[in-house]
């Protein structure tokens, strides 16, 4: 019996996807691994026995990825599960962000004065010039990261009639898709009238789009930034919006700063918020959970390398250890079936049921699992 300790209410769907050997709710006291939304796990101490952490989205800032490689925990994440929920916002925001919708509607609203079906007709006709926006047909889409969420974007602007650019540094070309692959970030701030951002949380990505970039692009640029808060400095996006620089700038992750300032579109974190893209993250990430509880291996990890390994084995031993005591668990081990490093951390699997005690006596080893077909 395997048990799953949920952070968050999780899409029943993706539940109903565990076998009868597994056990799951929000009160388990010693789970063997945990799926999460969006719950914050930087303050959490896991169980002895917990082993893995699903995350029921992309982003998995929310989880100390790092921190539990350390402890041979496998950190999962469901890729594109959530793509076209976002994609379809992120047009939706291009669309807001371009036809002051937003504005007119508040403005119609004012409207209700009494003043009847004539008056109303009367005050749309005169005043629906004070909303007046660009079409998106004809106009340059720059996508920064063509993850999946980042190319569905771009053959949906394609189908609009946007001309569609994109980079991406681990894509050269060939993407089989309308995106014309640029050469570097400076050419898509450059050439686009629209920017959607789907790069990464990283230190090398934080604050990419800032007062230093802003200067490369168009004026009356729009900026769409479904990613992650922190790709775009709040300060320097709100003086550009002052001075006109950037028309707008749509985020799916508002700050307090920026709320109510004209230009900004603030979208309450709905990217994902489709009852489609719950089961399809819950779905996807009870799966990967069962593959690395029953076989040991490991697909869409965030702090591991991807380990294909056969369902056909009767015994196996899964071992994560420092890199200087490989070669101690590969003498104990004897054949082995897959083993690659990351940040550190060896994860070494054999084909056998080995001496667990040997193994853990090892200096440097963190974890050891012992699989069997009839566990």
């Amino acid at each position: 019996m395997y048990n799953i300790l949920t952070l968050n209410k999780i899409s029943e769907l993706g539940l109903d996807k565990f076998s009868d050997r597994y056990l799951y709710g929000d009160d388990i006291a010693a789970p063997d691994a945990v799926m999460v939304r969006s719950a914050s796990m930087h303050d959490m101490e896991l169980a002895p026995e917990t082993v893995a952490v699903a995350r029921c989205g992309a982003g998995t800032n929310n989880i100390p990825s790092d921190k539990f490689a350390q402890s041979g925990v496998v950190v999962f994440n469901t890729p594109g599960a959530n793509a076209n929920s976002v994609k379809e916002l992120v047009i939706c925001a291009m669309l807001l962000a371009s036809r002051k919708i937003i504005p007119g509607i508040e403005w119609c609203v004012d409207l209700k004065c009494g003043c009847g079906e004539t008056g109303v007709s009367k005050a749309v006709e005169k005043g629906k010039s004070a909303f007046v926006g660009p079409e998106l047909k004809g106009k340059t889409l720059g996508i920064v990261g063509l993850g999946a969420i980042g190319r569905l974007v771009g053959e949906a602007a394609a189908a609009l009639g946007m001309s569609v650019i994109g980079y991406d540094p681990f894509t050269t070309g060939g993407n089989g898709t309308q995106i014309k692959i640029v050469g570097g970030i400076d050419e898509v701030f450059a050439e686009s009238d629209y920017i959607s951002l789907h790069a990464p949380g990283t230190a090398q990505t934080k604050n990419m789009i800032n007062r230093d970039t802003l200067k490369l692009m168009k004026d009356g640029v729009r900026i769409i930034n479904f990613a992650r808060g922190d790709l775009v400095n709040s300060a320097d996006i709100l003086e550009a919006l002052k001075s006109g620089k950037a028309a707008a700038y749509a985020t799916d992750f508002p700050t307090e700063e920026q709320l109510g300032v004209d230009g900004v579109i603030a979208i309450p974190h709905l990217g994902a918020s489709t009852p489609e893209s719950e089961d399809n993250c819950a779905a996807m990430a009870a799966g990967e959970l069962m593959l690395y509880l029953e076989t040991g291996a490991i697909k869409n990890s965030v702090n591991f390398q991807e380990a294909a390994l056969s369902d056909d084995f009767a015994e196996r031993t899964c071992v994560f250890s420092a890199s200087g005591a490989a070669a101690a668990v590969k003498s104990i081990l004897g054949e082995t079936v897959f083993s690659a490093e990351q940040n550190g951390i060896v994860y070494t699997v054999a084909d056998k049921a080995a001496d667990k005690a040997a193994l853990e006596a090892v200096d440097g080893v963190i974890r050891v699992r012992l699989l069997s077909k009839s566990s």
